[in-house]
């Protein structure tokens, strides 16, 4: 579970990141389930975006990518969304550390 000192964190990240995945007519699919997974594991933060056409909310489709590849939804805005998941073998991004209670 983020805080949201490291969701803030990774939204300032995000927004030097190019948008590379797509969710268009088609909807989701295992294709675009496949390419989030591929491209999470090499880079840990994706943004995507959802065409109108697609039939679902931006906010839809990047929980079902996240559940699906057991990520973690950064943010929501407009058409694009961010997600996260950390690469356990090759950590690319060192989040802050969440404070103790």
């Amino acid at each position: 579970m983020l805080t949201s000192k490291q969701r803030a964190f990774l939204r300032s990240l995000a927004t030097g990141e190019d948008t590379i995945l797509m969710v268009g007519k088609g909807g989701m699919n295992e294709q675009i389930i496949k390419q989030a997974s591929d491209a999470i594991k090499k880079r840990e933060l994706i943004k995507g975006k959802v065409l109108e056409s697609a039939g679902i909310t931006p906010r839809e489709a990047a929980e079902e990518i996240a559940a699906e590849i057991k990520a973690e939804v950064v943010q929501v805005i407009g058409t694009k969304f961010v997600l996260y998941k950390r690469n356990e073998k090759e950590p690319k991004i060192e989040l802050p550390k969440a404070k103790k209670k």
